[in-house]
């Protein structure tokens, strides 16, 4: 689940010339497995309201109560399945972390991980959309258009013994490249750490590129495929870090597609745009 002010990946907002981040807002909800839905409903400026502790767009909602992020929904699927997904998420950090990191060196670009380690507790109203388990929270801030600066990047963030161990592998548009390996622990300390070399493994279904980080003379996994799209990849992968097995999560961007203007009207037909709301 990701809440936007801004919506990076919206056609509409490329379309407004990112004139207006607030007039370009969304709250994007995707779950997995049989009979998966997939909302990023874009919203103008009347469904955004804003406090120190809370983001409310539209009929959703999270806010900060007692040092736990809870996280309302009420939203529409997009196709293939059109249906309403509704109902509450509860985020509980272990600990929220210090950590802001520039992906760029004029800080264009700012990842900045909150709760690298959490307990997620989720109560969607659908059959098996009831589970605990393990959660992570984090965001990024940016003043230019991500595909202005990057051509290609990958993430992951994989559960240690210890705590969890995350990556970012970029490829710049001037032919620069960043990298960065954070390990967390359980009380929200983070320090640099030597990552092991980036590893290629198996394209995604739209054969996007996919690597990360993996011991010498191991090939990363995945383990399951989570959201594909023909410049994105989410999935859980298998690989051995520093000789632990580790599941984590892996993103992979391909930003060079994505500049692709034809790629624009098949995004708004997953991406609807509703510009009024009255609360």
């Amino acid at each position: 689940m990701i809440g936007f002010i801004g919506s990076v990946f919206s056609p509409w907002y490329k379309w407004s010339g990112r004139r207006d981040p607030a007039n370009h807002c969304c709250i994007n909800v995707a779950t997995y497995g049989p009979g998966a839905r997939f909302t990023m409903t874009d919203r103008g400026r009347a469904a955004l309201r804003t406090t120190d502790d809370a983001l409310t767009v539209g009929p959703s909602s999270m806010h900060w109560q007692d040092g736990k992020l809870e996280i309302s929904l009420d939203e529409i699927s997009g196709p293939p399945i059109i249906s309403r997904v509704r109902g509450t998420i509860t985020l509980t950090p272990q600990a929220v972390t210090g950590v802001e990191l520039p992906l760029t060196t004029d800080g264009a670009h700012i990842w900045r991980p909150f709760a690298p380690i959490a307990d997620i507790t989720v109560d969607l109203e659908a059959d098996g959309w009831q589970w605990d388990g393990h959660g992570y929270f984090d965001a990024n801030f940016g003043t230019r258009a991500l595909e202005a600066d990057f051509d290609f990047w990958t993430w992951g963030r994989y559960p240690t013994a210890t705590g969890a161990t995350c990556f970012y592998d970029a490829t710049l548009r001037d032919g620069s490249g960043f990298e960065t390996a954070i390990a967390f622990d359980r009380d929200g300390g983070a320090a640099h750490v030597a990552a092991p070399p980036l590893t290629p493994f198996k394209r995604s279904l739209w054969q996007v590129k996919r690597e990360t980080r993996a011991d010498p003379g191991v090939t990363p996994k995945q383990r399951l495929n989570m959201l594909d799209a023909p410049f994105y990849s989410r999935s859980t992968v298998d690989t051995v870090l520093n000789g632990e097995a580790v599941t984590g999560v892996h993103e992979a961007l391909d930003l060079t597609r994505y500049r692709q203007p034809l790629l624009k009207p098949m995004l708004a037909c997953r991406v609807p745009r509703r510009a009024g709301w009255t609360f």
